[in-house]
């Protein structure tokens, strides 16, 4: 359900630069002309400026370039994921802030998301860097029906969803390389980061974080991450609307992740392999501390990973680390 004050910006917007008098917001949300003045200084404060003149009313002169519960939220079109929201200016992890919402019974489809990430990590805990107010760092919880060894597939899941959102909302052409990585021309652009807590045959909830590189520059790359990583901006030479790009997420995500449920994992496989990164060449792969090369494949019905060695083998990988970039070290 959309929150009162999603209501009352679609009224603000919907009458443009006309003003709207308090008495006319007060009947349409249903609550006292005080509590219309309260949400407009929350709105003020997340950065929308706001015009009140006495006998005429309001009305909206600027809408605010920056993430926050009330920027995601007004035109979110989900029927539950982000309705429940949590927005930090900083914080050390998405990740263990969801977690901790997740153990406090926060809702399913509950998204924690942050400007700035002061501990964040990605897989294998390597650190990753996320810097105020260049890119998304979100977590999502979420509380499926499923067994315990099926949860990786939501992290291939989450991967197609975020190759098929770039793809439509910035015109890039980006690939996964799995499990969870997304590039853009052999540098690194997004990752996935999936945890849960189970039982033995059930799930209890899952927190499936994503960190994505969106309008950092050259600059904030350095040393061995200058090779390694990109960000939207340095891809396409714009600046992205990152509210808009996470609303683009979510809504997408929402849709896919009914369709899995619904009808399994057939389809997330055919979208997979159309953004699979280095399909059909051979590439360096490591697993278990032994460096060998094998011929990527494509991904098992279950979301495992299908290579074949150099003498023709094939063997299904669970846990194994890909080398990329354009240069094999």
């Amino acid at each position: 359900m959309e929150s009162t004050r999603g209501r009352l910006l679609d009224i603000l917007a919907k009458h443009n630069e006309e003003y709207v008098s308090g008495q006319m917001l007060s009947d349409q949300l249903n609550i006292s002309r005080p509590a219309v003045w309260k949400h407009m200084k929350e709105l003020e404060k997340d950065g929308y400026v706001m015009e009140a003149v006495p006998r005429k009313g309001y009305r909206i002169l600027s809408f605010p370039n920056k993430v926050s519960q009330n920027t995601i939220q007004w035109g979110l079109k989900t029927k539950w994921l982000g309705q429940h929201m949590l927005h930090k200016t900083s914080t050390p992890s998405t990740q263990m802030l969801a977690h901790n919402q997740a153990q406090n019974g926060s809702a399913h489809g509950t998204v924690i998301i942050a400007d700035e990430q002061t501990n964040g990590r990605g897989r294998l805990h390597r650190q990753w860097y996320s810097h105020k107010g260049e890119g998304i760092w979100m977590s999502m919880i979420l509380r499926p029906t499923m067994e315990p060894h099926l949860s990786p597939q939501l992290t291939l899941l989450a991967a197609t969803v975020l190759a098929e959102t770039l793809k439509r909302h910035c015109g890039v052409k980006p690939q996964i390389k799995w499990p969870n990585d997304i590039l853009i021309h052999d540098k690194k652009v997004a990752g996935i980061l999936t945890e849960l807590q189970a039982e033995q045959d059930q799930v209890n909830y899952i927190v499936l974080g994503i960190g994505m590189n969106v309008n950092q520059p050259n600059t904030a790359f350095i040393g061995e991450l200058q090779r390694k990583a990109t960000s939207l901006h340095l891809q396409t030479n714009q600046t992205w609307d990152i509210s808009a790009l996470v609303q683009d997420i979510l809504q997408t995500f929402e849709k896919r992740y009914d369709e899995y449920m619904e009808n399994g994992f057939a389809h997330v496989k055919l979208r997979w392999e159309a953004f699979g990164y280095k399909l059909g060449e051979i590439v360096p792969i490591h697993t278990h501390q032994n460096k060998w090369y094998g011929r990527l494949m494509g991904i098992e019905e279950d979301g495992a990973l299908y290579v074949l060695d150099e003498n023709g083998q094939g063997h299904i990988l669970y846990s194994a680390e890909i080398e990329w970039g354009k240069d094999y070290v």
